[in-house]
């Protein structure tokens, strides 16, 4: 793959509690074609603002579970603090609802410790395009507000925003599973939304309480 040069040498920070994980991390951007000016490591959520605010970055790639680090909250101040930083998430959580409400909250990137080093090059490739800037606006929501559904396709709404199944949906509506299939469908269709992330990530910024 072809990476396109950045416009000054990149400041990294990888912030991760695990020594061999943050070893590992730096042998890969040791393979990188991009130019590297500095790598900074963190272990802790404080560190990583400590060495943000003593030094900057233009990326961050940030483990989730870390000491000090609650979630999409703490991107979320993290992006209000921070807006021309590009934040890659590395994390093992693989939930669905905590990668939409991460990247809702301003994550640039979602990656799982799973995937291959590859995905992890390609992301930064595709964030350091460029001199640093803001992120882009968030996409509106549906041009459906949440109001214009029928009562049953709200209650499907908030039960599929908690992570409920279409089993535990049926359940907890005294509906056959094929039916809570079928209003999950209707629902986001109606919405214009095309897999769980996405209808978790609607839900969020409605204000729908998530798991």
């Amino acid at each position: 793959m072809i990476f396109p040069a950045p416009r000054a040498p990149l400041r990294i920070l990888l912030a991760d509690d695990h020594g061999i994980v943050l070893e590992g991390l730096k042998m890969v951007l040791a393979g990188m074609p991009a130019a590297i000016g500095a790598i900074d490591e963190a272990a802790t959520g404080e560190q990583v603002l400590a060495l943000l605010a003593a030094h900057g970055a233009d990326l961050l790639v940030l483990d989730l579970g870390m000491p000090g680090v609650s979630g999409s909250g703490w991107v979320r101040a993290l992006r209000a603090s921070h807006p021309a930083l590009r934040i890659i998430v590395l994390t093992a959580n693989t939930d669905a609802r905590t990668r939409a409400a991460v990247l809702e909250a301003g994550a640039d990137a979602y990656l799982a410790k799973t995937g291959n080093a590859q995905a992890l090059l390609d992301a930064i490739a595709r964030l350091t395009d460029g001199p640093a800037r803001a992120r882009a606006p968030q996409a509106p929501l549906p041009a459906v507000p949440a109001e214009t559904l029928t009562p049953r396709e709200q209650q499907v709404l908030a039960l599929a925003a908690l992570g409920a199944t279409a089993a535990q949906i049926a359940q907890a509506l005294h509906i056959s599973p094929f039916t809570a299939r079928k209003h999950r469908e209707n629902l986001m269709r109606k919405l214009a939304l095309h897999n769980t992330a996405e209808l978790v990530a609607y839900a969020v910024r409605l204000g729908l309480p998530t798991a």
